[in-house]
C-alpha cells in the first residue's frame, strides 16, 4: 500500500492516536452497490473532530456566541481500502502541528476488521468570526492540543 505524504512511518503514525469516535456506514451514504460515497469521509472526519475538540475543550461550547472559532483551511482523503453499508469505522483524530493560530488534524478510520480504510489530514485555523481573521492560540488551547496522551473512545 502506498502511504501518502504526511505518514512517514504507518506504525508510528498509527500508535499516535488516543481519540477515535464510532461511526456506522448508513444506507443514505452509500451508493446503488452498497459502497460509501466518497464525500461521506469528510462528513465522518468532521463529526470526529468536532468530538475531539469538545473532548479537549478547545473552543467551549460551539453553539454558543464565541469569539474564536475554528474553520477548516483545507482537507484531504485518501482512500486505502473500500467500504461498504453496515461497515463500522473508527474514526481516530489527533493533532499532528499546532501553529500560532492553526493546527494540522490527522485522521484515520479502522474498520470492524481492524482494517485501515482512510486516512486524511487537514489544517485547522482559529478565527474571529466577525473579522474572518486568525486567532493565536491561547496557553490553555496550546496545553491541551499537545497533551492529550490517555486512550480515549467516543
Amino acid at each position: 500500500m502506498r502511504l501518502p505524504s504526511y505518514i512517514e512511518d504507518l506504525n508510528q503514525w498509527r500508535a499516535d492516536f488516543k481519540f477515535s469516535s464510532k461511526i456506522e456506514i448508513r444506507f443514505s451514504e452509500t451508493d446503488m452497490f452498497g459502497h460509501m460515497n466518497n464525500v461521506s469521509p469528510f462528513i465522518y472526519f468532521e463529526e470526529a473532530r468536532i468530538k475531539y475538540f469538545n473532548h479537549l475543550n478547545l473552543f467551549g461550547h460551539l453553539a454558543e456566541e464565541q469569539n474564536k472559532v475554528p474553520v477548516v483551511g483545507d482537507l484531504k482523503c485518501d482512500y486505502m481500502k473500500q467500504v461498504f453499508f453496515g461497515d463500522e469505522l473508527s474514526i481516530y483524530v489527533k493533532a499532528s502541528n499546532v501553529g500560532n493560530s492553526s493546527v494540522d488534524i490527522h485522521y484515520m478510520a479502522i474498520n470492524q476488521r481492524s482494517e485501515l480504510c482512510l486516512t486524511g489530514r487537514g489544517t485547522v485555523v482559529q478565527i474571529n468570526p466577525k473579522t474572518g481573521r486568525s486567532v493565536p492560540f491561547d496557553d490553555h488551547q496550546r496545553a491541551q492540543l499537545s497533551t492529550l496522551r490517555e486512550s480515549v473512545n467516543m
